[in-house]
C-alpha cells in the first residue's frame, strides 16, 4: 500500500522535490512576502529584493536547480507588475545570439568529445607539473576565448572534465571500461578509491576554475570574446584590430597578472588550489588510453579525423565571424553526425541535454534583467558616476560596472552604460576622446571584476549549473572563494592600468 498523508503535506513534499525543508520554506516565504514588500516599500526596493532572491537561488544551485525556484520568482515578478512580457521578449531577442549559441554550439561540442578526450588525456598524462598544467589550461582558455567566445570554450572544458571524471568513476566503482555506468552517484565507489576520488575532484575543480578565469582574461581582449564587446565596438566604430589595440594597455596587464596569479596559487596551494593528480588516477587514465589505442579501429580513427576537421572549421568560422555562433554550431552538428554515422533521433537528442536546461534558466534570468531595466535599479549609480569630474569617471565606471555586473549580468550592464555614454556623446556633453576612454572602462569593468560571482558572466553561470559542478563539488560559494584571489588581482591591476595608461 502506498503511504497515505494529508494533501497539504503531500503538496509540500512535491514542491521542489528532494530539496531541503529549510530551502522549501525559504522559497515559500519569498513568494508570500514579496507582494507585501511591494505594497510597503514600493517597486524600487522590491526590485532589489527580487534580485537578491534570484541570486540566492543561484547560490543554492546544488540544493535545487535554479530554473524552478528562479522561474517561480520570475512569474511572480511579472504578475506583480515589476516587468511585463514585452520587456522580457525584448531582453530575450536582444540576447538571442547567446541563446542560439547555447542550443547549437554546446551540442556541437558534445559530438567532439572523443577527440577532446583524446587530446586532453595526452596533455594530462604528459605534463607532470600541476602548476604547468594549470597554466596551460588558463592560457589556452584565454587564447581560445579571444578568437572564439567564452561560452564555447567553457563547453569544451566541461566536456573534457566530465570525460575524465566518468572514466575514473567507472573504474573506482569496480567496473570495466566497456561496462555501462552512471557516474552521478557514489554508492558503488569502492572504499579503496574514495580518497583518490576526492583528490581527483579537487584537481578537476581547480582546472575548471583556472580555465573559467582564462575565458575572462582572453574574452575581454577582442570583439568576439564576449557578447557585449561587439556591442561596445559597434557603438564606438572600432573594428577587430582597433578594439584590440585600444584595450591592450589594460588587457595585456591583466593577462600577465592573471597568469602569474595562476602559477602563484598552485605553488602556495591557497584557495583550494594546488591539488595534484593522484597516482592511482594517473595509472587508470594511462590504462584507459592504452585500452582505447588497442581497440581503435580504422572507422574510429576516421571519426577522430572528422572531429578534427570540424574543430578546424569551428575555429576558422568563429575567428572570422562568418555567421552567428549558433549557426556555426548547427553546421558542426550536421557535418559530424552525417559523416560519423549518427542518424537516429535519440542519439542526436542526447547532445542537447546539457544545454537546454541552462538555456531555460537564462531566459528566466532575462526576466530579472527586465525587472532591473523597468524599475531603473541601476539609474542612481549611473547618474552618480556621470555627475563626477571627468578625470575620475573612467576609474569609477570600471568600479561601478564591476560591482553591478557581479550582481546581475555583464552584458546587460554594458548595454545600459554604453547606451548612456553614447547618448552623452551625441548630445555634446562629452567629446570623442572621453567617450573612447569610457568605452574602454565599460568593457574592462564588465569583463574583469564580474568574475567575482557566477552570475556575473554567462560562462561562469553555465559552469555552475552544468552536470560537472555537483560531481566535483563546485558550489556557488566554492566558485566565489576560488575566484576571490583572481578578482582582487584583476580588479586592482585593471584599475591601475586604466587610470594610468588610458
Amino acid at each position: 500500500m502506498p503511504k497515505q498523508q494529508p494533501f497539504h503535506l503531500a503538496a509540500f513534499d512535491n514542491f521542489l522535490g528532494h530539496s531541503p525543508i529549510w530551502y522549501k520554506q525559504a522559497m515559500f516565504a519569498f513568494l508570500i512576502f514579496n507582494p507585501f514588500i511591494l505594497l510597503t516599500f514600493g517597486k524600487f526596493i522590491t526590485g532589489w529584493i527580487f534580485v537578491a532572491e534570484f541570486i540566492f537561488t543561484l547560490a543554492m544551485a546544488l540544493k535545487c536547480y535554479p530554473l524552478q525556484p528562479g522561474g517561480l520568482l520570475a512569474i511572480e515578478a511579472i504578475l506583480l507588475g515589476m516587468t511585463n512580457t514585452e520587456s522580457v521578449k525584448h531582453e530575450v531577442f536582444q540576447n538571442f545570439p547567446v541563446i542560439l549559441l547555447l542550443i547549437f554550439m554546446v551540442a556541437g561540442i558534445y559530438f567532439m568529445k572523443n577527440l577532446l578526450l583524446f587530446i586532453f588525456t595526452k596533455i594530462l598524462l604528459v605534463v607532470k607539473s600541476k602548476a604547468l598544467l594549470s597554466f596551460l589550461f588558463c592560457l589556452s582558455s584565454a587564447v581560445l576565448s579571444a578568437f572564439l567566445d567564452a561560452l564555447t570554450v567553457t563547453a569544451v572544458i566541461i566536456s573534457v572534465a566530465t570525460g575524465f571524471y566518468a572514466i575514473y568513476h567507472k573504474v573506482a566503482s569496480g567496473k570495466k571500461y566497456n561496462h555501462p555506468h552512471d557516474h552521478g552517484g557514489d554508492a558503488e565507489i569502492q572504499e579503496l578509491h574514495r580518497a583518490d576520488l576526492d583528490g581527483f575532484r579537487a584537481l578537476l575543480r581547480s582546472l575548471l576554475m583556472h580555465a573559467a578565469i582564462g575565458t575572462a582574461l582572453g574574452g575581454v581582449c577582442t570583439t568576439v570574446g564576449e557578447p557585449q564587446n561587439l556591442l561596445i565596438a559597434g557603438k564606438a566604430g572600432w573594428d577587430f584590430v582597433e578594439f584590440f589595440n585600444r584595450m591592450a594597455p589594460v588587457t595585456m596587464v591583466t593577462l600577465v597578472c592573471g597568469l602569474s596569479t595562476c602559477l602563484l596559487l598552485e605553488k602556495l596551494k591557497w584557495f583550494d588550489y594546488g591539488a595534484e593528480l593522484p597516482l592511482a588516477v594517473r595509472d587508470i587514465l594511462e590504462e584507459f588510453e592504452a585500452y582505447q589505442a588497442e581497440r581503435r579501429s580504422t572507422q574510429d580513427i576516421m571519426k577522430l579525423w572528422i572531429q578534427g576537421i570540424c574543430a578546424l572549421m569551428l575555429v576558422f568560422a568563429l575567428a572570422f565571424h562568418v555567421a552567428e555562433v549558433g549557426f556555426i554550431g548547427l553546421l558542426i552538428i550536421v557535418v559530424q553526425t552525417a559523416f560519423n554515422g549518427i542518424t537516429e533521433e535519440h542519439q542526436i537528442g542526447k547532445a542537447f541535454e546539457e544545454a537546454l536546461p541552462f538555456t531555460s534558466l537564462l531566459v528566466v534570468f532575462f526576466v530579472i534583467v527586465a525587472v532591473i531595466h523597468d524599475q531603473h535599479l541601476f539609474s542612481p549609480v549611473i547618474s552618480g558616476v556621470l555627475a563626477m569630474d571627468k578625470s575620475l569617471q573612467p576609474g569609477m565606471f570600471f568600479i561601478a560596472n564591476g560591482v553591478l555586473s557581479a550582481m546581475s549580468d555583464n552584458v546587460f550592464v554594458a548595454t545600459v552604460y554604453i547606451n548612456e555614454v553614447k547618448a552623452a556623446l551625441d548630445s555634446g556633453a562629452i567629446d570623442q576622446e572621453h567617450f573612447n576612454r569610457l568605452a574602454i572602462s565599460i568593457n574592462t569593468g564588465t569583463n574583469l571584476p564580474s568574475i567575482a560571482t557566477p552570475n556575473g558572466q554567462a560562462a561562469f553561470l553555465f559552469l555552475l549549473t552544468s552536470t560537472i559542478a555537483p560531481l566535483v563539488k563546485l558550489s556557488y560559494g566554492k566558485m566565489v572563494w576560488m575566484a576571490l584571489p583572481y578578482t582582487v588581482v584583476l580588479s586592482i591591476s585593471g584599475y591601475f592600468a586604466l587610470v594610468n595608461y588610458i
